[in-house]
């Protein structure tokens, strides 16, 4: 069976959107600084290899927040992948495309998981990494930090639970050669170390 990773790109003061984000700015003031690095990805080089390896997912999990900034991915996050949005409270009217609603955060990797098969699963937004990990379900963190501060915002770490959740780093690619400092980023992924 596949692993549950987190794909977020932050500052490296720890924000994933700048500040005064809303459906009209899903990235707040300034925050789309964040996703210079995403102008490489269909290059060869850690850019595009951490893209061939998103788009090779076979399952989503989203927090409801990042589904709904992000226009609910007019249905279709990619591939037709089943996406698998954590929410509180199901929406009235029905979701579009491969979209499923659910409220536990359990039964969503559960149903994620089955659904990746052997593949893994993609997670998007900072409330539903803090689901899964204070629920023990996330498997790796890959963190796309950029050489900025953004000193203001949402942070991807901020509600977790005053306990030590141990990571072993396991991969470091970098964009060091980039002439442009704007698309310079470092990817880092983690596993998470359970007790």
């Amino acid at each position: 069976m596949g692993i549950i990773r987190l794909y977020m790109t932050m500052s490296l003061d720890g924000y994933v959107v700048g500040p005064q984000d809303s459906m009209d700015a899903p990235m707040g003031i300034g925050g789309f600084r964040l996703f210079n690095w995403l102008d490489r990805r269909n290059e060869p080089g850690p850019s595009g290899q951490v893209m061939s390896e998103v788009n090779a997912t076979r399952a989503v999990i989203s927090g409801r927040r990042t589904y709904e900034h992000a226009r609910r991915w007019q249905g279709d996050h990619h591939d037709g992948v089943p996406v698998f949005v954590l929410t509180h409270d199901v929406p009235s009217d029905p979701p579009p495309g491969s979209v499923r609603y659910v409220t536990d955060v359990r039964e969503c990797a559960a149903q994620a998981r089955t659904a990746a098969g052997d593949s893994d699963v993609m997670v998007h937004g900072a409330g539903a990494a803090q689901a899964l990990l204070r629920a023990g379900e996330l498997d790796e963190l890959e963190l796309h930090v950029v050489p900025v501060l953004l000193g203001q915002g949402r942070r991807l770490f901020d509600n977790l639970p005053a306990e030590h959740i141990e990571l072993t780093l396991n991969r470091v690619p970098t964009t060091p050669d980039e002439e442009d400092l704007a698309r310079r980023v470092t990817h880092l992924r983690y596993h998470v170390r359970r007790q």
